[in-house]
């Protein structure tokens, strides 16, 4: 339930923004701030996360004949992200990554 507040809440905020081509906007997920065992991690220590949830995704990319290839991800899908590149966007006060459909390592199912 808090998963899909949360989702709510950030396709409101990105309704006036949609990506061109095969561009994807996500949104990251929090770092785990405690072990499993209830022990607090230091930011530090807290590596990054490469989970992020699709908030908006663009029509898809066009080959030389001018035909759209429809994405792969939609909004709400749960994706694996590389642990370098994309572009940060901050969209009313909060932070989102672009990234190319390509550049997407996969979707969890």
């Amino acid at each position: 339930m808090v998963f899909m507040t949360a989702l709510k809440r950030s396709a409101n905020a990105l309704k006036n923004f949609t990506p061109f081509f095969d561009r994807v906007v996500v949104e990251r997920l929090a770092p785990e701030a405690k072990s499993k065992g209830g022990i607090l991690i230091p930011e530090k220590a807290q590596g990054k996360v490469l989970e992020a949830t699709v908030v908006a995704v663009g029509p898809g990319g066009r080959i030389q004949d001018g035909t759209v290839i429809p994405t792969q991800v939609k909004v709400g899908d749960r994706v694996l992200l590389p642990e370098y590149g994309g572009s940060k966007v901050i969209i009313d006060e909060k932070e989102y990554q672009l990234f190319r459909e390509s550049d997407i390592m996969g979707k969890f199912n």
